[in-house]
């Protein structure tokens, strides 16, 4: 079994301790974490906004790059340290959504946390980028509650007989 574990900042404990409890001893793991480009675009037309005023010359390009790639290895280390037990190490850059789904390619199971709303389960439980994954992976994801799931009871009540549901077009 090829396995993807994919590790984001506030959720990769769980993320890990989920992957070392489900997955076989003799999977092949890759830790992927992913860096988003868009910080640094957003650093780049921020110092270019600065119209007629004198700014100080904006931080090179390589710096930001390489105070998020350290970040990524150290995170993948400690990613690796807590699974304790071999694994490749996968560090991209880029759209993040779509990174993952192509790291995703040829794998047998994604692992992933949650990373919306933690107070009750539905839509808003996952990020934009986790539902992209979610709908486009090409394998099996295996989805986990980074916390304690909430319980049922924080479920919406169905709506009234004879009406769609409010995130539901009605059906003809």
């Amino acid at each position: 079994m090829r396995a993807l574990v994919w590790i984001i900042e506030d959720t990769w404990q769980a993320t890990i301790d989920e992957a070392t409890q489900f997955l076989p001893g003799d999977a092949e793991i890759t830790l992927l974490h992913v860096a988003s480009t868009e910080p640094e675009t957003v650093a780049r037309a921020a110092h270019r906004g600065l119209l007629g005023r004198r700014p100080p010359p904006p931080p090179a390009p390589q710096e930001l790059q390489s105070i998020s790639e350290q970040a990524a290895h150290e995170l993948l280390t400690d990613a690796q340290t807590r699974l304790g037990r071999p694994a490749s190490l996968k560090a991209r850059r880029g759209r993040v959504e779509r990174e993952v789904v192509a790291a995703a390619d040829g794998i047998d199971i994604l692992i992933l946390a949650r990373d919306g709303d933690r107070d009750r389960p539905g839509p808003r439980s996952l990020g934009p980028a986790t539902r992209f994954v979610i709908d486009h992976a090409p394998c099996r994801v295996l989805l986990i509650w980074p916390d304690n799931a909430p319980e049922l009871r924080t479920i919406p009540p169905p709506p009234p007989p004879g009406t769609a549901a409010p995130h539901l077009p009605p059906r003809n």
